[in-house]
């Protein structure tokens, strides 16, 4: 087994400190100068460590040598998975059905769930974000990748609603590591705007579901409206 490089040192001494809290999201990570000396590794390898933690979503660095120079703690996990995920869709490691499968148990489980969550007021405002993103989408002449942006984050609002952070997380990776395949399927078609206006049928009817609390209905239409979106590249 080849030896672990010099910067998972820094790795696992991050994770360490986040678990038990000696440091936070929004905190600054020791100097450069300062982990070379305290891991007894080169500042080569310090830079490496912030690399890797960069694209792993766990720090945000700036240059310079002001008080906002450095590596500082942030939290964006569906960024880094949805790199991995893309990445591995590309080698075909990860076949397209098997994501298309996965956002189908993700997305008719969170309809279930979120049947089941109490009215709130931030219920209420996901739901009017949602619509609001549906009449945008409505727009003539909307480009179609604007329509796919709004179209992804439709999905994961509804999504949240089941109240688990770990499954929006996951949501909100399957749909950015999948957007080059479904731009794709759009280039190919010769009718968008007939596809889109289908669309938009789906979307507003998964979403009176969810409104209504119509669990099982809104899990029926989900899982209509992501096979027949996905069946489309069949047809070209």
């Amino acid at each position: 087994m080849p030896a672990p490089r010099a910067y998972t040192a820094i790795l696992a001494w991050l994770e360490d400190q986040l678990r038990t809290g000696v440091i936070s999201v929004g905190e600054k990570l020791p100097g450069e100068r300062h982990l070379a000396e305290q891991f007894e590794i080169s500042r080569a390898s310090v830079r490496e460590a912030i690399r890797v933690l960069d694209a792993m979503g766990l720090v945000r660095s700036a240059t310079g040598s002001g008080p906002s120079a450095g590596a500082v703690v942030i939290s964006e996990p569906s960024t880094a998975l949805a790199w991995a995920l893309r990445m591995h869709i590309a080698t075909q490691a990860l076949p397209i059905g098997d994501i298309v499968e996965a956002r189908l148990l993700l997305e008719t489980q969170a309809a279930l769930e979120s049947e089941k969550r109490p009215d709130s007021p931030e219920r209420r405002r996901i739901l009017e974000e949602a619509a609001q993103l549906l009449d945008e989408m409505d727009t003539p002449g909307l480009p179609a990748d604007r329509f796919h942006e709004s179209d992804a984050q439709f999905h994961i609002l509804l999504t949240s609603l089941a109240g688990n952070v770990v499954v929006e997380t996951m949501m909100a990776s399957l749909r950015e590591a999948t957007i080059g395949y479904v731009q794709e399927t759009v280039s190919g078609l010769e009718s968008w705007p007939e596809v889109s206006c289908t669309l938009q049928e789906q979307h507003r009817g998964v979403l009176q579901a969810v409104r209504e609390r119509r669990g099982e209905d809104a899990a029926e239409a989900l899982r209509h409206h992501i096979t027949w979106f996905y069946g489309l590249s069949d047809h070209r």
